[in-house]
C-alpha cells in the first residue's frame, strides 16, 4: 500500500457542543495526527497562549487555524473581516499551523467581497501560512434559492493560491465533488471530511453515512500524493453521551485511514 504524507486532524467543531479542550483531549487519545481550531465563542479557541499549553500537554499539534467566518462569529477578533485574518494568521504562525481555513465573504459586506480576492493573495505574499479558500453552497428556503456568498459561494470560479474542499458543503450544493477537485488541481491544499445527503441544511455527518464520494477522493488524493491535511469536520451534537460522541470520532478516523491510502504501483 501507499500512504501519503497527508496528515488527518479533528476540528475542533467536531465535539460541540463540548469545548475546544475537550477536542485536543479526544484527539490524542484517539490518535489524530493533529488539530485544527475552529475559531469561535468558545474563549479557549481565542486564546494562543491556552491553546499553546492544550498542545504541549496532549502532545498534539495545531495543524490549521479556521478563521471566525461563521454568522455567529461576527464579532470575535473585531467586526472588520480583514483584522480577523489579521489574527488568524498570526495565529497560525505562533501555534506552527501552515494553513488558515477562510470562508468567501457574505454578499453584504461588501467593500471586503470586492477586495477578496486581491486581498488573500496580497496576504498570501506576507506569509508561509496558506489561505485556503473554502467551498460553501447557496442558501436554500423551500423552493427559493439565496445566493449568500460573494464574490461566489465556489471558489474555483475566482483565482485562489488555495482551496480548501467541504464535502458536506458539496453536499448542501448538490455539486459534484470530484468535479470541483479536479478543478481545484494542486492548488487544493486542505480537506474537510465530511458527508450529507443533499440536504438544504449543511449536515457533516460522518463520512460514510452520506451520498458524497468520501471514500473516492480520499483515494484519489493517496494516488497522487496529497501533501496537506484532511480533517474530520463532523456534527456530532445529536450524540447522546460523551462515549457515543467519541465512537462517531473513531469511527470517522477508522475511515478515513483506510481510504487514505492506494495499492503501490507494481515493481517492474
Amino acid at each position: 500500500m501507499r500512504v501519503p504524507d497527508a496528515r488527518v486532524a479533528l476540528s475542533t467543531a467536531s465535539v460541540y457542543p463540548e469545548s475546544t479542550a475537550t477536542a485536543f483531549e479526544i484527539a490524542a487519545r484517539l490518535g489524530y495526527d493533529g488539530v485544527e481550531v475552529m475559531v469561535w465563542t468558545d474563549p479557549v479557541s481565542q486564546d494562543i497562549e491556552a491553546l499553546r499549553r492544550l498542545s504541549d500537554y496532549h502532545g498534539i499539534p495545531v495543524l490549521a487555524v479556521h478563521a471566525p467566518c461563521l454568522l455567529i462569529t461576527q464579532r470575535v477578533w473585531s467586526t472588520d473581516p480583514w483584522t480577523k485574518l489579521v489574527r488568524a494568521k498570526s495565529a497560525a504562525e505562533r501555534l506552527g499551523a501552515n494553513t488558515v481555513v477562510v470562508h468567501p465573504p457574505f454578499r453584504w459586506q461588501r467593500q471586503y467581497s470586492r477586495d477578496f480576492v486581491r486581498g488573500i493573495w496580497r496576504m498570501s505574499n506576507e506569509t508561509d501560512v496558506r489561505f485556503a479558500v473554502e467551498n460553501m453552497y447557496p442558501w436554500r428556503y423551500r423552493d427559493r434559492e439565496m445566493l449568500a456568498y460573494a464574490p461566489d459561494w465556489d471558489p474555483t470560479n475566482d483565482d485562489y493560491r488555495h482551496f480548501t474542499v467541504d464535502l458536506s458543503h458539496t453536499a448542501t450544493a448538490r455539486t459534484e465533488a470530484l468535479k470541483m477537485v479536479e478543478r481545484m488541481g494542486d492548488r487544493l491544499a486542505h480537506v474537510h471530511l465530511a458527508d450529507g445527503n443533499g440536504s438544504a441544511k449543511d449536515e457533516h455527518l460522518i463520512p460514510g453515512r452520506g451520498t458524497q464520494p468520501c471514500a473516492e477522493l480520499l483515494e484519489r488524493l493517496a494516488t497522487t500524493g496529497f501533501c496537506g491535511h484532511v480533517v474530520v469536520e463532523v456534527n456530532t451534537r445529536r450524540a447522546m453521551s460523551a462515549a457515543e460522541r467519541e465512537a462517531d470520532l473513531a469511527e470517522a478516523l477508522a475511515y478515513t485511514r483506510l481510504h487514505l491510502a492506494s495499492a503501490a504501483a507494481p515493481a517492474p
